[in-house]
């Protein structure tokens, strides 16, 4: 099933220290079957390990766009 996007997080003018806290707040301040789009200037592979490694199966990732200079990913909450 896939989630309802309620926002867009675009970190592409984020200071990159502050990216992935300011993601993973999204995420938790998302309801259960909620989702939001996440924009970003490279492949957020390695916050896909990082979700992985926090939530386990808890969440769901989807490439909607992948490059050569904008990414964008659904994210959402399982219930």
């Amino acid at each position: 099933m896939t989630a309802n996007v309620t926002n867009t997080v675009d970190v592409r003018t984020i200071i990159p220290r502050e990216r992935h806290p300011l993601i993973f707040n999204a995420f938790h301040n998302l309801a259960p079957g909620e989702a939001f789009l996440f924009v970003n200037d490279h492949d957020p592979k390695p916050l896909y390990y990082q979700f992985q490694a926090e939530l386990g199966e808890r969440f769901q990732w989807e490439y909607l766009e992948s490059g050569p200079e904008v990414w964008k990913v659904r994210i959402g909450k399982f219930e």
